[in-house]
């Protein structure tokens, strides 16, 4: 929360929030996210590889239209 608040979204500059999907996509792709420790506790939380088609794309489309 302390890198990225959502209730925040609204205040960043449209730069910053392209910065911000820019690094969330890139992040989904590397199996940084979600977090191992997450994940260790939730083993449900893992992305499928076409849920991390999905978020990509969809953090792409968002960050295109800003």
């Amino acid at each position: 929360k302390k890198e990225l608040n959502f209730s925040e979204w609204d205040s960043l500059s449209v730069r910053r929030r392209k910065s911000k999907l820019k690094a969330i996509a890139s992040q989904i792709q590397d199996d940084e996210m979600p977090l191992s420790s997450y994940t260790i506790i939730h083993k449900d939380a893992k992305f499928t590889k076409a849920e991390k088609q999905e978020m990509i794309q969809w953090m792409t489309q968002k960050r295109d239209s800003l």
